[in-house]
């Protein structure tokens, strides 16, 4: 019963931040005035902003803090043979599976991992375990009637219909496509792109001449990516069409794991240092390995709905340039003066979903606590982001709308709002200010009253203590300034 009970509670959380998300402006259902459209959200004003402000982040530490990493911003649309060469045309598919009775249609690996966290909930874990040990020896076989056979075996059962009517499970392929030309019959079938990663590989020989790199060196990306999911769920967790921040570190052969380690560690560090804490974080070592990898492993958060996947660390070896290499018919191999050869690079990759790291975000920030005594005791909800990464930075409040208070706030806006995101607001009481501030993560409430007419001081009130202090006007730049810049999570790392 009290498992029963977590369970309730976990998913009546998820509930609360999805409304919270719409209703203060962060992420909206698409196309809601038709009804939406399954798995596809927009990001509203605050929404915008902070996914902005945790793409600059991840740009900065990323092309900023190393040397040996540059940038690029690779289109959506790629030749078709660059998908041949990377395996997606052939094996880039979910197992499919469908409910005879409720006409529900699943993953069937997806089913199989909801069953190994229940055994783990019921405390067996070993079971759970071997259980995906086994899915995974089967996926790597490509033996989806053994797959099926173990859904029967464990009595997997449709959460719709209750039955275990499956139909037989068959690959489908997550590539959405479409035609390039202008006349039908010349048209010629193109893919939206489902990962960044390839527009980096096409691209490495031009990178490493152009910016003059030298191996060991890194290219970032940050793109939009597209995938016809079997099932879209999780909110903005899993979507059709979402954002990746990815990139490719190209190493010597042999110096793979060496990379794998760090990058594993740095990101980790990255995660911690935006404010998660350690045991709401854990690292998963993959099971089954992709075609392209020799070692593989997600770093996870734990959502209300679970540990799940935020970044992936993959040891890619020399798969894609030698694959690349072999289709196109031109060398992508590069001399290395240092040991005076030619060699295909190997390849580290680190790749983190934008959306789920706003959506973790946004789990590890939305706070809710009880304040005041007896009768006058409430629950106060709020959202504790890192000040670097809130959408608003700062809100100037004048006291009222009279006496000249909303003059000399607006002067203040006006002087502060070329160096931060500022929200100016005069209407209702100032609790009640305070209160949205609070709801959109804004760290802290400028407040303009009569002693400011007096002395240029204000007050400024901290979102998560909600205490207050008396600074001057003119400090005003520098304390806002110290509290929001990146040194405060690049001294972390």
């Amino acid at each position: 019963m009290a498992k029963k009970e977590k369970a309730n509670e976990e998913n009546n959380l998820f509930k609360k931040i999805i409304a919270h998300s719409k209703e203060y402006g962060f992420v909206y259902p698409s196309s809601e005035i038709y009804d939406g459209l399954g798995a596809v959200y927009d990001y509203g004003p605050y929404g915008v902003e902070l996914k902005n402000n945790i793409k600059r982040l991840w740009w900065q530490s990323m092309t900023q803090l190393n040397d040996n990493v540059v940038g690029i911003d690779a289109s959506i649309f790629m030749h078709p043979t660059t998908w041949k060469a990377s395996g997606h045309v052939d094996s880039f598919s979910d197992p499919l599976i469908d409910n005879k009775d409720s006409k529900k249609r699943y993953r069937a690996d997806v089913l199989i991992e909801d069953r190994a966290a229940q055994l783990e909930e019921e405390g067996e874990k070993e079971k759970a375990d071997a259980l995906l040990k086994n899915m995974g020896q089967l996926l790597e076989a490509d033996n989806l009637d053994g797959l099926l056979e173990l859904i029967l075996e464990e009595g997997i059962v449709c959460p719709v219909s209750g039955t275990a009517n499956w139909t037989e499970i068959r690959h489908f392929n997550l590539m959405f496509d479409t035609q390039v030309g202008s006349v039908a019959d010349e048209a010629n079938t193109l893919y939206l792109r489902p990962e960044t990663a390839q527009g980096i590989f096409v691209n490495f020989l031009n990178v490493q001449k152009t910016a003059r790199m030298k191996i060991p060196f890194g290219i970032a990306q940050v793109g939009k990516a597209f995938r016809n999911e079997i099932v879209a769920r999780q909110f903005i967790f899993r979507m059709r069409e979402f954002e990746q921040m990815e990139m490719q570190f190209f190493v010597r052969p042999g110096e793979e794991m060496k990379w794998y380690e760090h990058w594993r560690d740095t990101r980790l560090n990255w995660h911690k240092a935006l404010g998660i804490p350690d045991e709401n974080l854990k690292l998963h070592d993959h099971e089954k390995l992709a075609h392209y990898a020799n070692a593989a492993l997600d770093i996870e958060f734990k959502f209300p709905f679970g540990f799940k996947e935020v970044e992936g660390i993959h040891s890619r070896t020399d798969f894609d340039l030698s694959s690349h290499q072999e289709f196109s018919r031109k060398k992508q191999q590069y001399f290395d003066p240092e040991v005076n050869k030619n060699y295909i690079p190997y390849v580290v990759e680190t790749s983190v979903g934008a959306d789920r790291l706003f959506l973790m975000t946004l789990c590890n920030a939305f706070t809710e606590e009880e304040v005041g005594e007896g009768d006058k005791k409430k629950l106060r909800t709020f959202l504790k982001l890192n000040p670097v990464i809130a959408p608003v930075k700062a809100a100037i409040l004048p006291l009222t709308k009279k006496d000249g208070l909303p003059e000399k706030a607006r002067k203040i806006y006006q002087e502060l709002k070329y160096d931060f995101n500022l929200i100016y607001e005069e209407q209702q009481s100032i609790g009640k200010r305070y209160t949205r501030q609070d709801l959109i993560g804004t760290p802290f409430c400028v407040a303009v009253d009569h002693q400011t007419l007096e002395d240029d001081t204000v007050t400024i009130r901290h979102r998560d203590t909600t205490n207050q202090e008396r600074v001057s006007i003119s400090a005003l730049r520098d304390k806002i300034a110290t509290a929001v810049s990146p040194k405060n999570i690049f001294d972390k790392l």
